[in-house]
């Protein structure tokens, strides 16, 4: 199946949908193509000045949260909201592509209400907690 990201991609993209068309978002593929990596799909779930881009290659990859020109990453999103990193669903590990997609839904029911359904004053108050974080985080030595 991750042999066809665009394949892939719309089988995820429609266990997400019922979560994101509850809340007014609604799917569409941005791209597809080939590059170096291989084979690679793109979409996004958009309400007006907000939308999620999801990125499909071998697995589901770059998750990014935007609200105009501000964005965060799913990483970055979910350090917030949960005060550490790497204790959300997403990405999970498995053999099977579909279950990041799986694990990526149960972090956006759990905790991205201000993405959801929130006011963007809330949601961007959570960008900039996000990059006020990734800021924080110690540089490796060159």
């Amino acid at each position: 199946m991750s042999s066809d990201p665009v394949g892939t991609l719309e089988l995820g993209s429609n266990l997400l949908e019922p979560l994101f068309l509850k809340h007014g978002f609604a799917y569409r593929a941005t791209d597809a193509g080939s590059s170096s990596g291989g084979q690679f799909a793109s979409g996004e779930f958009r309400k007006d000045n907000r939308w999620l881009e999801i990125h499909f290659r071998h697995s589901l990859g770059m998750v990014t949260y935007h609200l105009g020109p501000r964005s965060m990453s799913h990483q970055e999103y979910m350090r917030s909201v949960l005060g550490r990193p790497n204790a959300s669903h997403y990405p999970g590990f498995s053999s099977d592509p579909l279950d990041a997609f799986r694990h990526l839904y149960l972090d956006l029911e759990e905790h991205c209400a201000e993405f959801l359904e929130g006011t963007d004053d809330c949601l961007l108050q959570r960008i900039e907690d996000a990059q006020a974080q990734r800021s924080d985080r110690p540089m490796l030595p060159e």
